[in-house]
């Protein structure tokens, strides 16, 4: 991915950085509102369910109430009076009463009325008239209690329990009291009292059970919202367990619209032991939080989408004017890089952009000014160098030509009759030496008239292996020490274009220089390789090795480190791979041997019938 950045041009990076820049942007303002909103959704929602908890209590408080005034109003009545009257701690017979709290319960509007004696034996109850007689399991809690308010009772039906809110009265006759229990129940009708707002309910759980059945639960919802009460399981026997209020998230659907936070606060009896009795449910929807939050999310897209559309619109606006001058800037860099040294950058503005292209077009100036006066330098030196190497040369013959004619003058002056004898020695001198001039002249003359390649389609393979068997007699010559020849040839190259001649010159050249450094024998290594679509050529020696001067130098003409040597012959091999539009290159050590390395393209646009190789005959 890394590798794909930086392989990326300089306008699609800035491109790319600007939209990436908008996209964050717009990730983090969008994630900074949807935190803000949750923030602001749960401050509401803790503030809401307070306020619901805080009515309820109030309902509470003001129904308890009222059951205390209608218990109140029951023991005050006279028919109780008379019960306490007539009972006054005495085994009286108190079947008379039997029916009293039925008709004080409908009379007071009560759901619960039971009247117990001073031993907490009922002697009357509206609720479960058999229960005459018998004695109340939590008398001793109902007498504590009745010196409070109201409080939350589980009461016994003949089929069933009832959750209600009750109150105790003591009526005192004498040394004996009777106590009057009533109560109404907490239903439906108590929850649908409470004024809540449209997306927030409050259920009611009644703890019957140690485990959770949905018949426990009082929903004044139900019928217009159809919901699987199992759903709320996991809550209520969470508060079940630890007896603590609880708030977790229902889900209702799929559709995360649908889910509702609800708060589930415990409610507890009287006692000691103050059991569960029920489990208040308050829900708060989250249809309108989920709604703005895919609204948010929605406008994010959508802002992100034409912010994105508008940075790329923007952004190549904006990079095409940054880089435009950059592109120029690299383009004519690359002109410079391929030889074309009278390129320049139009300048227009006065930015860093500008200055740099002014100091571009300075120093491609310079460059120029100093090429010129190199390729002079060089020029001169070139010619200095080839008079030099010309006079070295041509003053080894010329001095025994001037020697020779000159014993001929004076042996005709001061003996005649030995005249012959010397002309004919003479004269087989003067014909060796001018044959020498003749062939320096040439060597130098066979320099300046290189041919061009004249190109077809070869196996480099098939003329390193000429070379090699050309080359097989002198290797093995007697009287000399023995240099051995080793092929390794890539079976793989594929053929090249190229002059097959003036590469097997090439190579002899390499290979007869490799010889000259091993005088008392070695190892001659020929060697091919395949490389793209071309081909690599090595010739590696055991000989005596170059310094580092002596590699830096050895391709310059006339430069040689032979007592005897022009200078050419290297010279003449980097000539012929230049044209071949190849390279060559040198490794070596001294006492290490030595390793010429050729590098051919495959060279396939000059062969005859391209394009390419027609316009290079034309050129020609």
């Amino acid at each position: 991915m890394a590798g794909d950045f930086e392989a990326m041009t300089l306008r699609r990076k800035l491109v790319a950085v600007f939209a990436l820049t908008v996209i964050l942007s717009v990730a983090a303002v969008a994630f900074l509102v949807l935190l803000m909103t949750r923030n602001a959704f749960e401050k509401t929602e803790n503030e809401r369910t307070a306020a619901l908890v805080q009515q309820f209590q109030k309902e509470f408080n003001r129904r308890g109430d009222d059951v205390v005034r209608r218990v109140e109003a029951v023991a005050a009545s006279d028919q109780v009076v008379r019960m306490a009257t007539t009972l006054n701690g005495t085994n009286a017979d108190s079947a008379e009463f039997f029916d009293l709290s039925r008709s004080m319960a409908d009379n007071h509007q009560l759901d619960f009325l039971e009247i117990l004696d001073a031993r907490g034996v009922i002697i009357s109850s509206a609720q479960w008239p058999s229960k005459f007689g018998y004695p109340e399991p939590d008398f001793a809690s109902l007498t504590a209690a009745s010196l409070q308010g109201a409080f939350l009772k589980l009461e016994e039906l003949q089929d069933s329990t009832a959750l209600g809110l009750f109150a105790v009265h003591q009526v005192i006759n004498g040394d004996h009291a009777i106590y009057v229990v009533g109560g109404r129940r907490l239903d439906k009708n108590f929850l649908s009292a409470l004024d809540l707002p449209a997306d927030m309910r409050a259920l009611l759980y009644e703890n019957r059970s140690d485990h959770f059945s949905g018949a426990f639960l009082l929903d004044p919802t139900a019928s217009s919202s159809p919901h699987p009460s199992e759903r709320l399981a996991a809550l209520v026997n969470s508060v079940r367990q630890y007896g603590t209020e609880m708030m977790g998230v229902v889900s209702w659907s799929q559709d995360r619209a649908d889910e509702e936070v609800f708060h589930a606060i415990p409610l507890r009896g009287v006692g000691k032991e103050r059991p569960l009795l029920a489990i208040l449910l308050i829900g708060n929807s989250r249809r309108s939080y989920i709604d703005l939050k895919r609204h948010i999310q929605d406008s994010a897209l959508l802002v992100a989408g034409g912010g994105i559309l508008l940075a790329i619109l923007l952004s190549s606006w904006a990079a095409a004017r940054v880089t435009r001058p950059v592109e120029q800037l690299a383009s004519a860099a690359q002109d410079v890089a391929s030889g074309n040294w009278d390129a320049r950058v139009e300048i227009s503005g006065r930015d860093e952009v500008a200055q740099l292209a002014e100091s571009f077009n300075r120093m491609t100036a310079e460059l120029l000014a100093q090429k010129e006066r190199l390729v002079q330098t060089e020029r001169v030196a070139a010619w200095r160098e080839l008079a030099r190497r010309l006079a070295h040369e041509l003053k080894n013959p010329l001095f025994p030509l001037q020697l020779t004619v000159e014993n001929l003058i004076r042996a005709r002056a001061q003996n005649p009759e030995q005249f012959e004898e010397v002309f004919r020695e003479s004269s087989q001198t003067l014909l060796s030496e001018i044959s020498n001039l003749n062939r320096i002249i040439g060597r130098f003359s066979e320099f300046s008239k290189m041919p061009q390649p004249q190109w077809q389609r070869v196996q480099i393979n098939e003329i390193v292996t000429a070379v090699a068997q050309l080359f097989q007699a002198q290797l093995q010559a007697p009287g000399k020490a023995p240099i051995s020849c080793e092929l390794q040839l890539d079976n793989k190259i594929e053929a090249i274009a190229a002059d097959p001649e003036l590469l097997h010159r090439a190579i002899s050249n390499l290979v007869l220089n490799a010889m000259d450094a091993m005088p008392n024998g070695g190892k001659l290594t020929l060697r091919t390789r395949r490389q793209d679509v071309g081909a690599i050529v090595e010739v590696d020696d055991t000989g005596t090795g170059l310094t580092r001067e002596e590699c830096e130098r050895i391709f310059t003409p006339y430069y040689t480190s032979k007592q005897h040597g022009t200078g050419l012959g290297l010279a003449i091999v980097q000539s012929v791979i230049s044209d071949h539009h190849g390279r060559i290159s040198v490794r070596s050590e001294p006492g290490s041997g030595t390793a010429f390395i050729i590098e051919l393209p495959g060279n396939f646009e000059f062969l005859p019938g391209t394009r390419t190789a027609e316009s290079v005959q034309l050129a020609q």
